[in-house]
């Protein structure tokens, strides 16, 4: 009687799961395993989108610095005796609110003489591309220096006394033909749009900064 009772409850504890534990089973499982595909989802949306802002105010911040070192040469004039140039327009007036044309003059080794370098940087609305265009003699080199620009805005401070301060700062309607010494850039863009997750999480970022024309104050 008592090996018999054993052999029952052997076979009890050999029976296999019921279909209801397997269903419970398999919907744990599913509940588990998309729990975890939804979050790998949010996490690569979320990096996309981290990546797209990081770009963008890298390639901003680059364009700046592109720009800013142009304007830092404004006026500048070599006075080596092998420099014969005369830069009588260190700036192309009238001066505009989002285009701005700049001259320095600079040594070509490859010449090897000097020469002077006309800059101009301007917004194209069709494109909205930040554009830059340096020519040296009768050669003109055109090239996008930043994509998606929403805004490129030029602010000018002038110097009314002739004492190398900015007296005030003015928009470019305002300058007439006051002595402008220094500027401020405003630049804005975005990022590229064709990701929609971008489009709703990114606004454009914008980046301000004003330099002096150094070679101009004492002009």
């Amino acid at each position: 009687m008592e090996k018999r009772e054993m052999k029952s409850q052997w076979v009890f504890r050999q029976r296999g799961v019921t279909l209801i534990e397997l269903l419970i089973a398999l919907v744990i499982a599913a509940v588990v395993i998309a729990s975890i595909y939804r979050l790998f989802i949010v996490q690569t949306r979320a990096y996309s989108v981290q990546d797209q802002v990081v770009e963008v105010q890298q390639t901003v911040r680059s364009a700046m610095e592109i720009l800013l070192r142009d304007l830092r040469m404004t006026g500048y004039d070599d006075d080596s005796a092998a420099s014969t140039l005369i830069i009588t327009n260190p700036i192309v007036y009238p001066v505009q609110s989002s285009d701005i044309t700049v001259n320095y003059e600079y040594f070509d080794s490859a010449i090897p003489q000097y020469q002077i370098h006309t800059i101009r940087y301007w917004r194209d609305a069709a494109t909205s591309r930040l554009m830059r265009q340096r020519t040296i003699g009768a050669v003109s080199t055109t090239e996008i220096l930043l994509e998606n620009v929403d805004a490129f805005t030029l602010t000018y401070g002038i110097d009314t006394d002739e004492d190398g301060d900015v007296d005030s700062w003015v928009n470019a309607a305002a300058v007439g033909t006051s002595k402008v010494i220094a500027v401020r850039v405003t630049l804005t863009a975005r990022p590229d749009q064709t990701n929609p997750d971008v489009q709703k999480m990114v606004s454009p970022r914008t980046l301000t900064s004003a330099i002096t024309f150094r070679n101009r104050i004492f002009r």
